[in-house]
């Protein structure tokens, strides 16, 4: 390799081998903590990644090292050409994987096992249809509870995201444990984080530790199993005895897991963030579009990363609203 092979390593130590690339900034659900109310203003047709350009950004990052790309939205299944966007990065020597809400994902199976994406992730903030109806503003919850069984009856590898919100769906952490009993899935609880228009407030955050309060109030102590965590894993990861399936936590704003990221995103409008709490971006697409190398600006924004979350390395400063409130509303920078 050239002098470059370094260019997704920052001044921290951390090499970035983990891509997340957002195709498209609309969606089929309207999660509360995702998209403000009012609606976000998307970007024009014309400024967003079409799928050669997709590949042509995802074919630099793999050439210096990323090994894993995930697709994500939005509702990543809703963009017209996601068959050609799948068959292109398939011809890359990546793992390929996709998060997706499941709503349609069922029209999806044979597409996905043809381009080997075998992990998916599927978003489900609760097991009770009314709730679902509260915070998606959708009725959608039958359809995406069947489709999670279907993907696990057609051999994928599936994990469910519970964003909790105290006073909300806590009282489901249980409820959601005993969904892995019978069910070889992962269920991970993640902690609600702020982003630009979802009414964040430190007290609607339901914490690691009360995840575990809840756990060991409801299982034996010497039933609740910790397994090891894979590295870089964002998640502290568990089982109950006997279980089929295991449960893990995302600690995002209690007990963040920095030091060991190594992940990057690209948003639907080709823009780097080199962190999810970031309010910087880097323009690759303009470049791109030039015909001038994207590499000098990927490693200029993997350089600039803050050793945690965006520079708010405190409790303190993630509270400031000033601090987080130029961030992207979470639909536009991708799930």
């Amino acid at each position: 390799m050239n002098d470059t092979k370094n260019i997704l390593q920052d001044l921290h130590g951390r090499a970035h081998a983990y891509l997340r690339i957002s195709l498209i900034e609309r969606c089929n659900l309207r999660c509360t903590y995702c998209m403000p109310a009012e609606g976000v203003k998307l970007s024009p047709k014309t400024h967003l990644m079409t799928y050669e350009e997709i590949y042509n950004i995802a074919k630099t990052f793999v050439d210096h090292g990323v090994t894993k790309i995930r697709l994500t939205g939005g509702e990543p299944l809703i963009r017209k050409d996601i068959p050609i966007i799948l068959e292109k990065l398939a011809t890359l020597p990546v793992e390929l994987s996709i998060t997706s809400n499941a709503v349609i994902i069922d029209k999806f199976i044979d597409i996905l096992q043809t381009h080997g994406v075998q992990k998916i992730n599927v978003s489900l903030d609760s097991l009770d249809a009314s709730k679902f109806k509260h915070i998606t503003r959708r009725h959608e919850f039958k359809k995406v509870y069947a489709n999670i069984l279907l993907l696990v009856a057609k051999g994928f590898t599936v994990k469910v995201n519970v964003v909790l919100i105290k006073g909300f769906n806590d009282n489901e952490i249980i409820d959601f444990i005993n969904f892995t009993k019978d069910l070889p899935i992962t269920v991970r609880f993640i902690e609600f984080m702020p982003f630009d228009g979802n009414k964040w407030d430190m007290r609607k955050t339901v914490s690691y530790a009360d995840v575990l309060t809840h756990v060991n109030a409801a299982f034996p102590k010497e039933n609740v199993i910790r397994l090891k965590d894979a590295p870089n894993d964002t998640s502290k990861n568990y089982t109950i005895a006997g279980y089929k399936g295991t449960f893990a936590i995302i600690s995002s704003v209690t007990n963040p897991f920095c030091d060991s990221c190594n992940r990057l995103r690209l948003t639907a409008n080709g823009q780097l963030k080199n962190c999810l709490f970031s309010a910087t971006e880097a323009d690759l697409l303009t470049t791109l579009r030039e015909g001038k190398s994207i590499t000098p600006i990927i490693q200029k924004a993997v350089q600039a990363k803050f050793k945690v979350r965006g520079g708010m390395d405190t409790l303190k400063k993630l509270q400031e609203p000033k601090l987080h409130s130029n961030n992207r509303s979470m639909i536009t920078i991708g799930g």
